[in-house]
């Protein structure tokens, strides 16, 4: 028999797998602008509405061995990758902030989001607003509502002061090594984190881009002053530094002191 802790872990994951099943959905019908309230899902290629038995999230896709059941074109590796990662960051976020109940649907929200900020702007370099500007109203709201006057000043000056520093970027590089998407999701990085956690996610996003493109570099990927989709850095940071941003920084203090 499964005990009650095991079991709820399993409802987590679970949620977490169809949650993923439906971002799959807005990441792939957003930057198409296809209504994602309307019409059933249908394989990309031969456009062939899929049944609900070829819908069930991971399942179907190992079942089916990773092709459409009509025109047998493979299905994109994104699908399986997308449901598996919210399964786990789900988890991994109950592990952090356990049963607050608002706090986690919160952060529910906030991981989702950011997933799908993650891919398409991986995919297709943009950041919808869509995604970006509803996140941040609703933080805005959440410490509005439930916050000290001073944590709401924090974020807010923490907000400004990130999508500044981006901008400054975008107006030095003429847009080339910055978007305005960028700057926008900046915003919402530094309302939701906060100081000195801003910093922190900044310098990641910062850090593992710079890898990442001297990476792609060597193996001839990409060439040298490329435009490498920055989204991607700034919303792993913001989920790493949302989870897990305090014990870095008391680790970090106790590095230098």
């Amino acid at each position: 028999m499964f005990s009650s802790s095991t079991l709820f872990l399993i409802l987590i994951l679970t949620i977490g797998l169809c949650v993923g099943s439906f971002l799959n959905v807005l990441i792939y019908r957003l930057p198409r602008e296809i209504s994602f309230i309307k019409g059933r899902s249908f394989c990309p290629k031969c456009k062939k509405k899929i049944s609900w038995f070829d819908n069930i999230p991971l399942f179907s896709y190992l079942r089916l061995g990773g092709k459409c059941r009509y025109c047998r074109s493979f299905i994109s590796l994104r699908y399986p990758i997308v449901e598996v990662l919210s399964s786990i960051l789900f988890l991994l976020t109950f592990n952090q902030i356990g049963l607050n109940l608002i706090n986690l649907i919160l952060s529910f929200v906030l991981i989702s989001g950011l997933l799908i900020v993650f891919f398409i702007d991986l995919e297709h370099q943009i950041i919808p607003d869509c995604v970006i500007f509803p996140l941040a109203i609703l933080f805005l709201l959440f410490f509005l509502f439930t916050g000290c006057r001073l944590l709401v000043i924090n974020n807010l000056i923490s907000a400004i002061g990130a999508s500044l520093f981006l901008f400054l970027i975008w107006i030095a590089t003429k847009g080339k090594g910055m978007g305005m998407g960028d700057v926008k999701l900046a915003f919402l990085l530094g309302l939701v984190l906060g100081f000195p956690k801003t910093l922190v996610a900044v310098y990641f996003a910062f850090l593992t881009g710079a890898i990442v493109g001297i990476i792609l570099i060597l193996v001839k990927k990409a060439k040298f002053g490329q435009k490498i989709p920055f989204g991607p850095f700034l919303s792993a940071a913001t989920i790493v530094t949302y989870l897990w941003g305090e014990r870095i920084i008391s680790l970090a203090r106790k590095i230098i002191f």
